[in-house]
């Protein structure tokens, strides 16, 4: 006696060793045995063999049209023996009957299982849904197969032309363009990115990675939606001299500006003067949400992500021959640099000129500075700062700071030029001085009102955002408030909103158990170092491009610390290959190598040492 049973989902045939009612003991087809439960039998029948009666089953269930057995099923529930009998109209023989119930269970949009070899026929309506969706897979498998085999082949589907850096940075992986990648990938043993460059899809590796940039940052594009403007500033003093400002060609948030008043007996009186966009951007307006969402201009190679619309920017920025609404700190100054007392109020300046690195720097530099030669626009004013800030450094037990190479990428028309400039010169130094003594006279200040403030604090050598008033050991001073960058940095747009409550005497918006200066302290760390990342990436990124554009071999470095080498005259940083045991300072000279604009990366392998 011979059986059909049901194990593991699958439908076996065996021969019946042994019937104890509640259980069999079978041989199948295959010659394993086996004890199955007397409820998985499906069919007992005499004839013939296990494996003769799955062979026939299976040859005949290729001819069953499973339309015309959905047709036959009716609606009720059935047994498939039942419907074999109602197909055949007749007595089915085991062959039979076992091939409709392989055609019943190898068909489960068209029949639904209700139980051991029990079945319904799927609504008419299901089964249409149930036969689109295996069209549709069909057809997304075939499209999926086609498209996998142009890209192995080197070509790119016009239907991923337009999802290309998603497909390479921030793919949908549930999506049928992904999936085609996996595939060529897996079968090409390449990378996304790999694959898609050697398809001709990546035109241009900068914009690559500034794609990879925005897809994770940037997600609705960089642009701004159409904002309503902010209101005019109120009525303001009027200050009473006139200010200048010092940067570099390429700023147009100009937030900072120095004013000078000579006293008879030597001294002055110091206007800082920053930019007051709080004055405009009321918190929780719409302007704000783009400040709060954006929280940093990001700053890059030959271009920048503004944190605020080019409207707002133009309207606060403080641009020479115009009177500007600013947030001033006025610090009466001793002939000997003693600050006598120190004043904030919010106020409207005039900008008399905007002074620019790359002018100003031939002109305002050590060589100088109280020295003869010709005269320029507010040299007087610039030599005092320039000893005032030099008091500043001196206070803070930071004098005689080691000067060090800063570097300046001009990008134009695809060319990069790398220029180097000392960081710690008389601008440099003037500037940063006077932003410290701003920035940590507001904190203190808000600190001493119990008002609250985003502070910048470090002890035992790490730095943090903190609301809580704490020294920053690195500059030497009891309290340090982001406040001298309010059209670039939304923390300092933050506290210049909280500076100005307290200079004109009113309520502050955001008090210390505030939530939202809790979630823009957290929000404004992560993009902050994220946009750094972003900024350094891409200075190596043209770094490398200015090696290639320059058709440079073979360059000089310095060993930085283990097998790693910092260039001359360029900000890159290189793993060393080749060289013998080295120490930290050791000159040499590499070749090389690989330059991958991709992956940003390069082989330098060692060629010789250098003196020292």
């Amino acid at each position: 006696m011979y059986l059909l049973y049901e194990e593991d989902g699958d439908i076996k045939a065996g021969t019946i060793l042994a019937d104890n009612d509640a259980s069999l003991q079978v041989e199948s087809q295959h010659g394993k045995r086996a004890k199955v439960k007397a409820a998985h039998v499906l069919l007992r029948y005499a004839a013939p063999a296990p494996g003769e009666v799955m062979e026939q089953a299976r040859a005949g269930r290729e001819g069953i049209d499973l339309d015309f057995l959905w047709e036959v099923a009716g609606e009720a529930e059935f047994a498939f023996d039942e419907l074999a009998r109602e197909y055949h109209g007749r007595a089915p023989t085991a062959p039979e009957s076992t091939a409709i119930l392989l055609a019943l269970h190898g068909a489960p949009i068209f029949f639904h299982r209700k139980g051991k070899g029990r079945y319904r026929a799927a609504p008419a309506d299901v089964l249409a849904a149930a036969k689109a969706a295996v069209e549709r897979k069909a057809r997304e498998a075939a499209l999926r197969a086609e498209w996998t085999a142009e890209l192995v082949a080197g070509r790119l589907p016009e239907a991923l032309r337009g999802k290309v850096f998603e497909l390479a940075h921030k793919p949908d992986k549930n999506s049928l363009e992904y999936k085609a990648l996996a595939d060529a990938c897996a079968a090409s043993g390449l990378s996304a990115a790999r694959l898609l460059d050697r398809c001709g899809a990546i035109p241009s590796s900068h914009e690559f990675h500034l794609q990879a940039f925005l897809l994770s940052h940037f997600p609705r594009g960089a642009g701004f939606a159409e904002l309503a403007p902010p209101p005019p500033p109120p009525a303001l003093p009027a200050g009473d001299a006139p200010a200048f400002s010092i940067d570099d060609a390429a700023t147009t948030e100009i937030d900072d500006a120095f004013s000078v008043i000579f006293r008879p007996d030597g001294g002055a009186r110091v206007g800082i003067h920053i930019a007051a966009p709080a004055l405009g951007i009321a918190p929780g307006s719409e302007l704000d949400r783009v400040a709060a969402t954006r929280l940093s201009t990001v700053y890059m190679p030959g271009d920048k992500i503004t944190m605020l619309p080019e409207g707002l920017i133009a309207q606060y920025t403080l641009a020479e021959n115009r009177e500007c609404p600013t947030l001033s700190l006025y610090a009466e100054v001793a002939p000997d640099h003693a600050i006598l007392s120190l004043t904030t109020q919010a106020d409207v300046v005039r900008i008399a000129a905007n002074l620019r690195h790359e002018t100003l720097e031939p002109l305002f530099n050590e060589a100088s500075i109280g020295a003869g030669g010709p005269d320029y626009p507010f040299r007087r004013e610039l030599e005092w700062l320039f000893g005032f800030a030099r008091a500043l450094e001196a206070g803070r037990g930071k004098a005689d700071q080691v000067q060090r190479n800063d570097y300046v990428f001009k990008v134009e028309d695809e060319r990069v030029e790398i220029l180097t400039r000392v960081r710690g010169n008389p601008i440099d130094k003037l500037v940063s001085e006077l932003m410290i003594l701003a920035n940590s006279r507001w904190g203190e200040m808000l600190a001493q009102q119990g008002v609250a403030g985003v502070y910048r604090a470090q002890t035992a050598g790490k730095v943090r955002m903190t609301l809580k008033p704490a020294p920053h050991e690195g500059l030497g001073v009891s309290h340090y408030a982001w406040s001298t960058s309010p059209l670039r940095r939304y923390v300092d747009l933050l506290n210049q909103r909280q500076i100005l409550a307290v200079a004109r005497g009113e309520a502050p918006p955001h008090a210390g158990n505030d939530a939202m200066l809790f979630a823009a302290v957290r929000d404004f760390e992560l993009a902050y170092d994220a946009y750094a990342e972003f900024q350094r990436g891409m200075e190596r990124y043209w770094c490398l491009r200015w090696l290639l554009q320059e058709r440079v071999a073979e360059a000089d470095a310095t060993v930085w610390r283990e097998n790693l080498i910092r260039f001359d005259k360029l900000p890159l940083v290189a793993r060393l290959t080749g060289a013998p045991t080295l120490n930290p300072g050791d000159r040499v000279r590499v070749a090389l190598e690989n330059i991958d604009l991709l992956d940003i990366d390069l082989t330098c392998r060692y060629l010789a040492p250098l003196s020292a």
